[in-house]
């Protein structure tokens, strides 16, 4: 066994260790077959608001230009789908992924961790890590790297596993041996396009960011646009119908990670407490949750639009 095969072996035995569900490697290179539906997803306003999806477009398809030297790609996948689902019944919906603590501290942290003890093993060496930050097409390496396909909705499906997971990666100058791609399993299926209520699935594999519920409860500031009126389906932030349908989510497992957890509170809520929220409670509940991200004046825009039927 040569030096790659050894590091390669010892990266994915860590990773299990670290918790992570899935762990792949691809060879950090220039994504050629990223970069025209890229540029044709910005040149089509599919990213609604979210301009910052047009910066960096050169670093968004080559690892290289965010870490010199680079050579391998290493990305994870981590579990996140809940113990216990939060009721829905006279309530508004909070997407699964934002129930307990942020996962942008979670995962880097864990990520740092596991950098840090490699290294003691096989020394120094270059690298960034990365979790839904900085230019990374994550679904695109973790894809390359054999986690799992992107699917009909636009998501990273994991065969066994579902879609509920997080995805993290190391870009590092460490040469290791790539694993093969994953191979498409939607099939003919369309549950996800089906169900979706704004139909922001305008294709298979392709999603008009801007018409999306999520996007709509998070990343929009001001006054939400009348055409996702009546068509909210009570969540206030996030959405996850496109997952909730999709046939691989039956294989999903329950995480064992106690910081995905919901706040207590959040188990006690109905329609009535969350329209009487005030800051004072919001900071509390969500003080280092996901949902900060939308601030209180945005969850209650979101519950008050919700509301007109």
């Amino acid at each position: 066994m040569n030096l790659a095969e050894k590091h390669t072996l010892l990266i994915k035995q860590k990773a299990e260790k670290f918790g992570f569900r899935g762990c792949g490697i691809s060879k950090a290179d220039f994504l050629e077959s990223e970069a025209k539906p890229l540029e044709n997803y910005l040149n089509k306003n599919m990213n609604g608001k979210m301009q910052y999806l047009e910066n960096y477009f050169d670093k968004r398809l080559d690892p290289r230009l965010l870490v010199e030297g680079s050579k391998s790609v290493i990305s994870f996948s981590y579990n996140y789908y809940p113990r216990k689902i939060l009721n829905t019944d006279d309530n508004y919906k909070l997407s699964k992924y934002a129930y307990g603590m942020d996962y942008h501290f979670i995962i880097k942290d864990i990520l740092s961790d596991f950098v840090a003890e490699l290294q003691e093993e096989i020394g120094e060496f270059d690298f960034r890590i990365f979790t839904d930050s900085a230019p990374v097409l994550e679904k695109a390496w973790a894809r390359n790297s054999g986690l799992g396909w992107v699917g009909k909705n636009a998501l990273l499906i994991s065969k066994g596993l579902g879609s509920f997971h997080f995805l993290g990666e190391i870009i590092c100058d460490l040469d290791l041996i790539p694993d093969p791609p994953a191979t498409d399993h939607c099939g003919t299926c369309r549950k996800c396009i089906d169900a979706c209520p704004t139909q922001a699935i305008e294709q298979p594999y392709v999603i008009n960011g801007s018409k999306c519920i999520s996007y709509a409860t998070i990343e929009l500031k001001g006054d939400l646009p009348e055409s996702f009126q009546g068509k909210m389906e009570d969540w206030m932030f996030g959405c996850d119908i496109c997952q909730d349908v999709c046939p691989w989510n039956r294989f999903a497992k329950p995480h064992n990670q106690p910081l995905f957890d919901p706040n207590e509170s959040l188990q006690k809520f109905n329609k009535k407490e969350w329209k009487e929220l005030t800051q004072e409670v919001f900071s509390e509940i969500f003080r280092k949750s996901a949902v900060k991200r939308t601030k209180f004046s945005g969850l209650m825009r979101n519950i008050e639009f919700v509301d007109k039927k």
